[in-house]
């Protein structure tokens, strides 16, 4: 995949983001792997890496949970929602489920402000997330989820 780049240091910021669409994260051999292509310390690419908070260094969840935590999300009980998050996955966010199926992230914004509080599971936007609502939610992607808590 690297190869249909120029060996030049200004593509890393793109061979990085196919790496991740690809495996669905930057892995230490695809850092090693670049890092010879490129010609380039392994510590560039990682610090590149762990700038952009769009790459991760960490296998993400099959459904990449992520909820704003904005200040009309905040206002409007944003943290409760990541709190059941938690007790319902057992996660907390950067962290990803044991059977690999969910991701959390928390975001500064997610420009939906209206609907507050707001997640985005994947691509589909959920506006006025409530507790209930949220499990509702999360059955439609499978999964376990511990409901007797």
């Amino acid at each position: 995949m690297m190869h249909k780049y120029p060996k030049e240091q200004r593509y890393t910021l793109a061979i990085l983001q196919d790496i991740q669409r690809k495996y669905g994260y930057i892995s230490k051999e695809s850092m090693e792997k670049l890092s010879v292509y490129l010609d380039i310390p392994i510590s560039r690419i990682y610090s590149m890496a762990t700038f952009y908070k769009a790459l991760s260094l960490q296998p993400k969840g099959q459904n990449i949970i992520k909820v704003c935590d904005g200040t009309a999300c905040h206002i409007r009980s944003s943290i409760a929602i990541i709190e059941e998050i938690e007790k319902l996955l057992h996660i907390k966010p950067g962290e990803t489920t044991m059977d690999g199926l969910f991701s959390i992230e928390t975001v500064n914004c997610l420009g939906s402000c209206a609907i507050a509080p707001v997640m985005v599971i994947n691509e589909t936007y959920y506006g006025k997330v409530t507790p209930i609502l949220l499990r509702e939610i999360l059955k439609g992607y499978g999964g376990t989820i511990d409901e007797d808590r």
